[in-house]
């Protein structure tokens, strides 16, 4: 169960990298709203983190967390911000997926 709430926590986290990005390219109100959503998804994905270390590791929830926070931001900066993306991007995020699987693989929990 504390897997599903790590994974969450690290959607968490592409989501408040998201509303950043929305609100750097917006202004007044419309940026506003998106600071707002910032910080709620940043509160669910820290409070999520939280309930996950429980059980998890500390070393290998963070890892996880960061791992799918470092990919879903690169994947939405591709996909959505028309960010560079080139052989070398999507090896690396190829990489960083297999060690977020691996750490989940050898973890005892």
């Amino acid at each position: 169960m504390n897997w599903i709430l790590l994974i969450l926590a690290g959607i968490f986290e592409v989501s408040f990298t998201f509303c950043l990005g929305k609100a750097k390219n917006t202004s007044g109100n419309e940026a506003t709203f998106w600071y707002i959503g910032f910080v709620i998804a940043l509160l669910l994905s820290m409070t999520l983190l939280m309930k996950a270390i429980e059980t998890i590791p500390l070393g290998t929830a963070y890892a996880v967390w960061t791992g799918i926070g470092a990919v879903g931001t690169v994947l939405i900066g591709i996909f959505i911000f028309k960010d560079p993306s080139n052989f070398w991007r999507i090896f690396f995020i190829v990489l960083l997926i297999g060690s977020i699987i691996g750490l989940k693989a050898v973890s005892s929990e």
